[in-house]
C-alpha cells in the first residue's frame, strides 16, 4: 500500500508547532525539531505509518518533559509521571506475545520508557500484522488510561457557564484551553451573542460570567437595562485586540496609489480621514485611475457587522466618529449631530450586515475579494487564522489610522466567574493559549512569540489609538445610525 506521506508530513508539521509552543520556556525550537527527527528516523521502514505521528509525540514529550524528583514529588505528580509513558498490556497466547523473543511469561508487559524500550520488547523484524497489533495496543492502552483519568477528573470539575462574543468561541472550544482550565477545577461552557446584545438584552441570570468584546459593553452590563436589574460583579480585562482591516494585496496596491494606504516598517496602515472624504464624495472603485485589478462599480466601503448588535461595528463607529469630529472624541450633543451625516452612510450603504464578527471574516477567508474587499475585524482574528494556516496568498492585514483598542473584559457574576476571570488574567498557560488565538495579554512576550513564529506582519506597538466615547454617547450614536436604516 502506498504511504500517505502528505498526511504524515502535515501531522508532523502540526506536532512540531504544538510542541514548540508547549515547551517554549525550556527548549529551543531546534532542540524540539531534533528530538522529533530522531524519533521519526527510528521508525524508518516500519509498517506502522498511520501511527507514527502519535508514537513520535509520546516519545518526544517524554524526553522533553522534566521528570519530578521522586524524593520531593507529590502523589499527583508521581501518578502523572507514571502514565506519561506508553504501556502495552498483552495476554498470554496473544499474537503479539508469539512474535516476541524472551519474556514469554503471561500477564502484562511492564511499562518501559521511550522508543528504546518499545524496540527491545518488540523488535522491528516482526511481521507487519504483528507490528500493527502492537501499535494499536500501545495507542489503545494509552487512551484507556487517559480517558479513565479524564473521567475521574471531570467528576470533580465545577461547571462555569457564560455568554461571550463570537470571536472568542474558538478559544473556549480549544482542547488545550479546556485542559488548562480543568487543571484548576473548571469546565467552561459558553453561548455566543453580539456584545451589544450581551450588554443590554441577554438574560444574564442563567450565567456565571459575561465576556463582551469591549470595556464599554462590560461597564454597561453593570448598569440596569430594560427589564433587567443592575449587575454586581468584578471586571477582568483579560485580553485586548486593536481593530484592524482584513484585505488583499491588489486592494492595498490600489489604495496605496490614492494615498489611503501606506506601508511603514512592513505594516500596512489605512488613512481613515481620506476614507471618510472619499465616502462623502461617493467614490467607487472604478473612480480610481488605472484600476485594472478590481474594476468593480461598487462604493469604496469597509464591510462591518451590524452596528445595532455587534461590538466590532461599534468600535468602527468610534473610529470614524473621532475622525469626523476633527480627531476629537465625540462628547456633546452638538458633536453627535455634526458627525452623524458623515458616519451613518458608511454603515447604511453596505446593505445587509452580519450580527457578529465571525460571519464577515469567514466570508473573507472563503469567498475572496469579490464580495468584501475590506473587512473590519479584530486583529486577533487574522492572527488566529495565520496560526491555523487558513490564510491564502495575497491576504493582507491593515490597521486603521487611527484605530481603537477593543478590551475584551470579563464580568464575573458570581464566585465561579471570578475564578475564571482571575485565571484568564494571570495564568501563564492560559495567556499563552490566548496569544495562540491572536489576543494580546498582560504578558506581551506571549503574543510576540506567536506572531514571530508564524511570521504575521502585525504592528508591534499600536501607537495611533483613538479614545472611544462614553458608553451613553456611543449608544446614542448607534441608535441614530440604526434609525438611518429605516
Amino acid at each position: 500500500m502506498k504511504l500517505d506521506t502528505v498526511r504524515e508530513e502535515k501531522a508532523i508539521e502540526n506536532l512540531t508547532s504544538r510542541l514548540t509552543e508547549t515547551f517554549a520556556d525550556i527548549h529551543t525550537p531546534e532542540d524540539i525539531e531534533t528530538a522529533i527527527r530522531t524519533a521519526r528516523e527510528s521508525f524508518a521502514g516500519d509498517p506502522v505509518r498511520d501511527y507514527v505521528p502519535i508514537l513520535i509525540e509520546r516519545i518526544v514529550r517524554e524526553e522533553l518533559t522534566p521528570k519530578p524528583d521522586p524524593a520531593t514529588a507529590t502523589e499527583g505528580e508521581a501518578r502523572k509521571a507514571k502514565w506519561t509513558r506508553p504501556a502495552v498490556a498483552l495476554e498470554a497466547g496473544s499474537a503479539a506475545e508469539a512474535g516476541t523473543t524472551g519474556g514469554g511469561g503471561a500477564g502484562p508487559v511492564a511499562p518501559d520508557a521511550g522508543l528504546a524500550g518499545f524496540r527491545r520488547r518488540f523488535p522491528i523484524a516482526l511481521p507487519a500484522a504483528v507490528a500493527g497489533v502492537l501499535v494499536v495496543a500501545t495507542v489503545a492502552t494509552v487512551l484507556v488510561v487517559r480517558n479513565g483519568n479524564d473521567a475521574q477528573a471531570n467528576s470533580a470539575l465545577t461547571t462555569v457557564g457564560g455568554v461571550i462574543g463570537s470571536e472568542k468561541r474558538a478559544f473556549f472550544e480549544d482542547p488545550d484551553v479546556r485542559a488548562a482550565l480543568a487543571k484548576h477545577g473548571l469546565e467552561v461552557t459558553v453561548d455566543t451573542a453580539g456584545s451589544r446584545e450581551i450588554a443590554t438584552s441577554v438574560d444574564l441570570g442563567k450565567y456565571d460570567f459575561a465576556f463582551p468584546s469591549s470595556a464599554t459593553a462590560a461597564e454597561r452590563i453593570l448598569q440596569p437595562a430594560a427589564g433587567r436589574p443592575a449587575v454586581s460583579g468584578k471586571k477582568y480585562a483579560a485580553f485586548s485586540s486593536p481593530m484592524a482591516i482584513a484585505t488583499y494585496q491588489p486592494i492595498v496596491d490600489l489604495l496605496s496609489a490614492t494615498g489611503i494606504a501606506r506601508k511603514v516598517n512592513g505594516t500596512w496602515y489605512f488613512d481613515v480621514r481620506k476614507y471618510v472624504d472619499l465616502a462623502k464624495a461617493n467614490w467607487r472603485w472604478t473612480n480610481i485611475r488605472g484600476n485594472t485589478s478590481y474594476p468593480v462599480n461598487k462604493r469604496i466601503l469597509i464591510t462591518t457587522t451590524d452596528p445595532r448588535t455587534s461590538n466590532s461595528a461599534a468600535m468602527f463607529l468610534a473610529i470614524v466618529s473621532y475622525v469626523a469630529n476633527h480627531n476629537s472624541v465625540v462628547s456633546t450633543a452638538a458633536d453627535e449631530q455634526k458627525v452623524l451625516p458623515l458616519v451613518a452612510p458608511l454603515f447604511v450603504n453596505q446593505g445587509y450586515t452580519d450580527n457578529s464578527s465571525e460571519g464577515p471574516f469567514e466570508d473573507y477567508l472563503a469567498l475572496g475579494m469579490g464580495k468584501s474587499p475590506m473587512v473590519n475585524i479584530y486583529e486577533a482574528q487574522f492572527v488566529e487564522a495565520a496560526v491555523e494556516k487558513k490564510l491564502k496568498r495575497g491576504m493582507v492585514l491593515m490597521y486603521p489610522s487611527p484605530t481603537v483598542q477593543s478590551k475584551h473584559t470579563l464580568v464575573a457574576l458570581n464566585a465561579g466567574g471570578e475564578k475564571l476571570g482571575e485565571l484568564l488574567s494571570t495564568d501563564p498557560e492560559l495567556q499563552q493559549l490566548a496569544a495562540r488565538h491572536g489576543f494580546r495579554t498582560a504578558d506581551g512576550s506571549q503574543f510576540a512569540n506567536v506572531v514571530n513564529q508564524h511570521d504575521v506582519p502585525v504592528a508591534k506597538n499600536v501607537i495611533d489609538v483613538a479614545d472611544t466615547p462614553t458608553y451613553d454617547t456611543l449608544e446614542r450614536l448607534l441608535d441614530a445610525v440604526s434609525k438611518s436604516y429605516r
